[in-house]
């Protein structure tokens, strides 16, 4: 799927649309994608700013889509966990940039070419219109190469 229709199809998709999230852009080599989200009536919190729910979806898949297409079929790549902290009240439109840059990409070939498996983990800011910080999302993967075509992890057989 190219990079155009994968986009459309995530600014499609019913919990995206429906908290105002939106994929602005993905690179046709997908190491960059930008998603914002305006507070509107529907995502916000009692204290009328960014729900913390809503900020966490706008991170949620991006690091994990990114890598499955980054490293192909030959590869397992699962989300396994992720981690929210909560800078300041956000309010207005947000911005998250995932990029996975090439040192990234070869730690994890390097640190799966045997089969091993491998937890890196990628942090993104999400930014209101002011450029400040309003939370920070680390997201851990599990990353394993398919050595023996095998597709689920050793931990769901």
């Amino acid at each position: 799927m190219n990079h155009t229709f994968f986009k459309l199809m995530l600014t499609l998709y019913p919990p995206y649309w429906a908290t105002g999230i939106v994929v602005k852009k993905i690179t046709p080599d997908f190491r960059e994608i930008i998603v914002t989200m305006r507070k509107r009536f529907y995502n916000r919190n009692y204290m009328n700013s960014h729900f913390g729910g809503s900020l966490y979806a706008m991170t949620d898949p991006f690091f994990m889509l990114m890598m499955i297409k980054i490293l192909g079929e030959d590869y397992i790549v699962w989300d396994k966990a992720g981690c929210i902290d909560f800078i300041k009240p956000g309010q207005g439109l947000v911005t998250a940039t995932f990029t996975i840059d090439e040192a990234a990409i070869a730690d994890v070939k390097e640190k799966t070419a045997h089969g091993d498996k491998y937890l890196p983990e990628f942090t993104v800011g999400v930014l209101d219109e002011q450029g400040d910080t309003v939370c920070r999302v680390t997201k851990t993967l599990y990353v394993r190469k398919k050595l023996d075509g095998k597709t689920k992890p050793p931990e769901a057989r």
